[in-house]
C-alpha cells in the first residue's frame, strides 16, 4: 500500500497512511460524459466485489443547497462563488471522501478541485491563491480527463438542456449580451484551462468523441491495472 499524499499537508488529524482506499476522479467540461461513466464505472466495481463511494460537485450536506439556491439569484461574485465552492469540498473530503478512503472504498469524484479552479481561473483568480485554497486536497490516484471536440460539446448541450444555464455560459464575465455567444467564449477559456491543468497534473486524455461503450472500455482498460496492483499486490 502506497502512502496517500496530499497537495501541502493533509488536514489536521488525518494520517496519510491510513488511507486504503482508491481516489479516482473523472474531469471534464458539461456534457462531457462524466456523470454517465461515474454510473458505468461504479456498478462495474460493485459486480467486481469493490466497495465504492461517489462525490462531486454541491454534494456537501452542510452547504449543498444553500450553494444550489445562491446560484439562482445569479449575484454571487467570483470570490464569494469561490470559497462556497470550497466550502462544499471540504466537508465532503472530510466526512465522505477521507471517511470512504480510510475504510478501503474506490472513491469516484465526478470533478474535482480542477473544475472549481478552471473555473476560478477564467473568472481572474490568482492560481498560487487557489492552489493554497485547495493544498489539503488528496492528490487523485488517477485523473481522467474526457476530452470532447467543440462541435460535439456545442450539439451535446443543445441536445441536453432546453436553455443554457447562466454560469456555465459565463454570462456573469459579460463576455455578450448574447447567451450562446457568452457560453462560446466562455467554454474556449474553459476549455484551454483544463488543457494546461491537463499537463501541470497528468490526466489521462480520454476521447469522449466516441459512443459510451467505447469510452467505457477505455477507462476501464486503465483502472483493471491500477485496481489489481493497489488492492490484490498492495494486500489491500
Amino acid at each position: 500500500m502506497s502512502e496517500k499524499k496530499f497537495y501541502r499537508q493533509p488536514p489536521p488529524g488525518v494520517n496519510p497512511k491510513k488511507l486504503p482506499g482508491l481516489l479516482v476522479v473523472i474531469e471534464g467540461t458539461d456534457s462531457s460524459g462524466r456523470s454517465t461513466q461515474i454510473g458505468l464505472l461504479a456498478s462495474w466495481l460493485e459486480q467486481k466485489g469493490y466497495a465504492v463511494a461517489q462525490a462531486g460537485l454541491k454534494r456537501s450536506q452542510l452547504v449543498g443547497e444553500a450553494l444550489e439556491e445562491a446560484k439562482k439569484g445569479n449575484v454571487l461574485s467570483p470570490r464569494t462563488m469561490s470559497l462556497f465552492y470550497a466550502t462544499d469540498f471540504y466537508d465532503q473530503l472530510e466526512n465522505r471522501i477521507i471517511s470512504a478512503l480510510r475504510a478501503g472504498y474506490v472513491v469516484l469524484a465526478d470533478r474535482y478541485i480542477f473544475t472549481l479552479m478552471v473555473r476560478d481561473i477564467v473568472r481572474g483568480a490568482d492560481k498560487d491563491w487557489l492552489k493554497s485554497l485547495y493544498s489539503m486536497a488528496v492528490v487523485p490516484d488517477v485523473t481522467f480527463y474526457l476530452h470532447l471536440s467543440w462541435r460535439a460539446l456545442v450539439e451535446r448541450t443543445m441536445k441536453t438542456y432546453s436553455n443554457l444555464d447562466y454560469w456555465e455560459s459565463g454570462m456573469d464575465l459579460g463576455l455578450s449580451r448574447d447567451w450562446f455567444d457568452s457560453f462560446s467564449k466562455y467554454q474556449r477559456k474553459v476549455r484551454t484551462e483544463f488543457g494546461k491543468l491537463a499537463k501541470e497534473y497528468k490526466f489521462i486524455e480520454i476521447d469522449a468523441n466516441h459512443p459510451v461503450e467505447e469510452t467505457n472500455r477505455e477507462i476501464k482498460s486503465h483502472l483493471e491495472a491500477m485496481l489489481e496492483k493497489h488492492y490484490i499486490n498492495g494486500k489491500q
